[in-house]
């Protein structure tokens, strides 16, 4: 098969060889040409306004996010300085003026001893009842140094009476089972996988018998991330069992756990497998 030429128009006179030219399909196969090179021209084109159309809107949208994240970078900058203002018109707040209550003298009641008329002095005879509310001292079980007579610090009888003091507060020594950052031993899991592989050492006993299995031993990951109240969970066999004991106490310290970003005491399981070879 001959190759096919949009362009060229000799088929047409290929075809119509011989035959009647005047009639119109001559003509309008003839201008078959022309209206190819017209619609790969119109494609062409059409593709070039698409593709500048793309590349303009492309372009716009960068700089508008230019604009944006220059326009909130400028709004942070202005807010920085007002926050700063706040801060320190809190720390200029003058403190309110401190009420100083007058607290009126008062001398220790002495029990009066009886005496004859003749021994009895002007300054010890009994006073009226206006001659005691007229004086600035009071009459109490115990002698208070009030500030009615100066500018001196406020003494209450209240405070010579000596008060209990409040109970301090006792921290929690709580021991959780599940924390939000659990203890882990040093290096991670596959470390204390190791460390258990190089350190058991299977009882010969327990070898010859041919026992073997999983032992769960719990303990206390302390606050310092010592391991504490080391005991079986699920035994096996008592050589097994104390093999485990033994290993696990003999751990370095763990990164403790933490509830509510504090350290606290968690308990911990961890089974130690057995097998015979």
């Amino acid at each position: 098969m001959s190759k096919i030429d949009l362009i060229s128009s000799d088929w047409v006179d290929l075809v119509f060889e011989g035959r009647n030219q005047a009639y119109g399909a001559y003509k309008l196969r003839k201008g078959t040409t022309k209206r190819n090179i017209i619609a790969i021209l119109a494609v062409l084109v059409l593709l070039l306004i698409g593709f500048i159309i793309l590349t303009v809107k492309n372009f716009v949208d960068e700089q508008r996010a230019k604009v944006a994240v220059t326009q909130v970078t400028e709004i942070s900058a202005l807010e920085q300085p007002k926050k700063k203002a706040e801060v320190k018109q809190k720390k200029v707040e003058l403190e309110p003026e401190k009420v100083v209550e007058k607290v009126k003298s008062s001398i220790k009641f002495t029990a009066p001893v009886i005496k004859n008329d003749k021994d009895v002095k002007p300054e010890e005879e009994l006073k009226t009842q206006d001659e005691l509310m007229s004086t600035k001292t009071a009459i109490g079980t115990f002698d208070v140094k009030g500030n009615d007579d100066s500018n001196g610090e406020i003494l209450k009888a209240k405070e010579i009476i000596a008060q209990p003091e409040p109970p301090k507060h006792v921290e929690e020594d709580k021991v959780f089972d599940i924390v939000e950052q659990q203890p882990l031993f040093p290096g991670g899991q596959s470390a204390l996988m190791q460390f258990l592989h190089d350190n058991i050492k299977y009882p010969v006993v327990a070898q010859e018998n041919g026992v073997q299995g999983r032992v769960t031993v719990q303990f206390v990951v302390e606050k310092d991330g010592s391991i504490t109240d080391v005991h079986v969970l699920r035994g096996v066999d008592p050589s097994l069992d104390k093999e485990a004991v033994r290993v696990v106490k003999s751990m370095p310290r763990w990164t403790p756990g933490k509830q509510n970003g504090t350290t606290v005491r968690v308990n911990y399981r961890l089974p130690v497998l057995f097998r015979l070879q």
